[in-house]
Formats: structure tokens, sequence, C-alpha cells
């Protein structure tokens, strides 16, 4: 096995102090030193050349290697495997040639000074990342413990929560935690939406929700057909959750969303699993707006849209995990779509005309996979009275690529 040539370390605001012994000898016998200007303060009177993190921050790695055989240590905050540099580098060196050395995380922290079981909080970052991406937690009651990019975070989240109807929660900054200057400022959102304290730089968020969101927005499948800037041609709220349970979305997956439109399938796929990716096509510019917007507005910012019609627009994608066909289908897509997708790869395909059911038919005789009719009916007013007011049916194909 190779023997680890690079330590990482997570250094606290009591510095070099509050280290383990065996991190503190890697750190005081270390030839170089790797770390942004707070870390170098926080680890004075050392020896070993220092280095600052390079920009863009991808050179890290090409830094690292050129020392590769000296006693080289990064310094970083807290623990450096929670979304810190630790999981980067680890991507990229192997695992056997890094020894890490954690110390209590901003989370722990934050969670011991608010008093909340960590278990039973959900941990974000909105450092190096859009805010936008935290809305998808909000929830009643919920407890959020928020990583952020600078003072003007809690600003931000305070207005998307304002935004969702939660313009009563609580916010508590916590700025150098477990050091000598520690701070703590409290508010509500609806104060620190148009302006709150000045904020320390350096802090964790504590946000506890509370408010009256209407409409009323889960991380599961089947967000409300409201929620969504759209111009009727959309997946409806109750195939979404049927079309989301045949894709099964998993962390860090990717679905390619065939004749996007609004965007509905794609944003409720990147809500219900951490880091899943999605690419919107779609041949209509409106349409890309519209799913740009709702992204935003929902919390994933990062879904990306692209003007162009399939098959042609699938020849320089990534390889995708899923594949969700919501316009018209052809036997050219199904075929580009399942050439594309790896094995135990879902392929959902929706139709409502004939021409297209025609099309799931034969592709279901050639390929298998499941074949399903979906009839919704919703009570609507007639005249002075209620009754029941059907919807087009839908057709859907789903199959798992074996």
């Amino acid at each position: 096995m190779t023997r680890p040539w690079l330590t990482i370390v997570g250094i606290g605001e009591d510095g070099v102090a509050g280290l383990s012994s065996a991190a503190r000898a890697a750190v005081e016998g270390a030839e170089v030193i790797v770390g942004g200007d707070r870390h170098h303060t926080l680890a004075p009177d050392l020896k070993a050349r220092r280095l600052a993190w390079p920009s863009p921050f991808d050179a890290m790695i090409d830094t690292l290697k050129e020392h590769r055989g000296r006693r080289i240590v990064v310094l970083a905050t807290g623990d450096p495997l929670w979304y810190s540099v630790g999981a980067r580098i680890a991507r990229a060196i192997p695992s056997g040639e890094i020894e890490f050395h954690p110390q209590l995380s901003a989370f722990q922290w934050a969670a011991a000074r608010m008093g909340w079981s960590l278990a039973d909080v959900e941990t974000l970052t909105a450092h190096g990342r859009p805010a936008e991406q935290i809305v998808p937690w909000f929830w009643p009651g919920a407890r959020l413990i928020v990583l952020t990019a600078g003072a003007e975070t809690p600003g931000q989240i305070a207005r998307l929560l304002v935004r969702r109807g939660y313009g009563t929660s609580r916010l508590t900054v916590l700025a150098n935690l477990g050091g000598p200057e520690e701070e703590r400022l409290d508010g509500r959102a609806d104060d620190w939406a148009a302006g709150g304290p000045a904020i320390p730089p350096f802090h964790t968020l504590a946000v506890e929700c509370a408010g009256n969101p209407d409409p009323l927005i889960p991380r599961g499948p089947g967000l409300p057909d409201e929620a969504f800037v759209h111009d009727g041609k959309m997946t409806k709220r109750e195939v979404r959750a049927l079309t989301l349970a045949r894709l099964m979305p998993v962390r860090g997956a990717l679905l390619w969303d065939l004749g996007t439109g609004c965007g509905s399938v794609a944003i409720e796929w990147m809500r219900a699993a951490r880091d899943a990716r999605a690419i919107g096509i779609d041949q209509n510019p409106a349409r890309l707006e519209m799913a740009r917007r709702n992204a935003h507005a929902l919390g994933v910012p990062k879904l990306e849209l692209r003007l162009g019609t399939a098959p042609g627009a699938l020849r320089s994608l990534p390889q995708p995990d899923a594949v969700f066909v919501g316009g018209a289908i052809t036997e050219a897509i199904a075929e580009a779509a399942l050439a594309a997708l790896p094995p135990l790869g879902r392929l959902v395909a929706n139709a409502v005309t004939l021409e297209s059911e025609g099309v799931l038919l034969d592709l279901r005789a050639a390929h298998g996979g499941d074949l399903t009719r979906v009839s919704v009916q919703r009570a609507e007013a007639i005249g002075t009275r209620t009754g029941w007011r059907p919807a087009m049916p839908v057709i859907q194909w789903s199959l798992v690529k074996r």
C-alpha cells in the first residue's frame, strides 16, 4: 500500500493549540503548508514554506502533485471532508496517499450552540454555490444549518424565505465559532430581507423555518401545478408524480428531459435527490425561459437548458442515468435514448395523442417495459353544482435497461 505523502488537517478558531497530538505533529513537521490566509493566521510560528490556495481552485491538485515526496500539509476549516477541500482533493488523489485529521465541523459547532440534534437538521452549503439551492429544504418547522459565502448570504437567504412565504423564520448568525471573537446575531427573515445587521464575514447560518406558504411545496414529487410558470402544456401534478417514481432520481444522477417545456419534470428530479443533475432540451425558446425562471424559483438553478430537437441534440450530451420524453416521441428518439443509457438506466415516455400512443405500443412490442394508461379527473363547478372534469388520458411507457 502506498504510504500517505499528503496530510489534510482541519483547524478551528483555537488554532494549533486545538489540534490533536498527531495533527499537531504533522503541521509542525511539515515542509510545505497550503491554506487560505485565515488558516495561515491560525497556525503562526511554523518553519514550513507557506503556499496560498491557488486560483482557480482546481489548480490546487497540480500544486500538490508538484510537491509529492515532501512533507506537505493542507489546512482546511473544521472537517476537511464535509463540504470542504478534502473531498475535492480526494477525487483527484487516491485516498491511500492522503492522511486526514478532522476538527469539529461548523455544523457540529452550530448545532451545539443552537441546542439542536445534528441528526435532526439539514446540513447545507451556499459557499461557492447559488443560495437558491437551499430552497428545496424549506418546510414549516424545518431546521437548517448553512455554510455561507460571506456577509451577504444571510440577506440573500432571508429574501428567498420571504418570497416562499417563510418570512417569520428565525435566523441566527454564528460567527467565529469556538474562538475568542465568537459572536451571535439573531433575527427574522422578514426583517433581514430588507437589510439586517452587519454580518461578520466568517460565520455559519442557522435557520428555523416558519410561515404560512401558499402553495405548500414539498421536496417529494408531485408539486402543485401552480408552483410553476407554464403555458398550460405541462406534465400535470398526478402524472408527474408517477413519472418521477419511474425515473427514480438518486444522488448525483443525470436526467435528459426531452421536450422539457416549463421544466417541471427536470426540476422535480433535481429537487428529489442531492446533487441530481438534469439537462432540458426544447425547441421553443419561450418555454426554455419559463424553465429557467422555474428552476431559480424552486431551488435548482443549475438546471442546464439547451435549445434543440431530439435526436440530433443528443449527440454531444454526457451519458444520462435516466431519460424522460415529454414531447412527441418517435422511434428514432427512443432508440437514441436507449443507446445512450447505461445498464439499469431508466426511460420514461408520456403520450397524449393517438399517433404517439401507436409509437409507444410498437416500442413496447420491440423492447418490453411497462405500459400504463393514466386517467385523472378533478372535481370542478358545473353550474351551481360540482362534477368530475376529466383530463386527457396519458399513456406512459417505461422500462429499465438491462
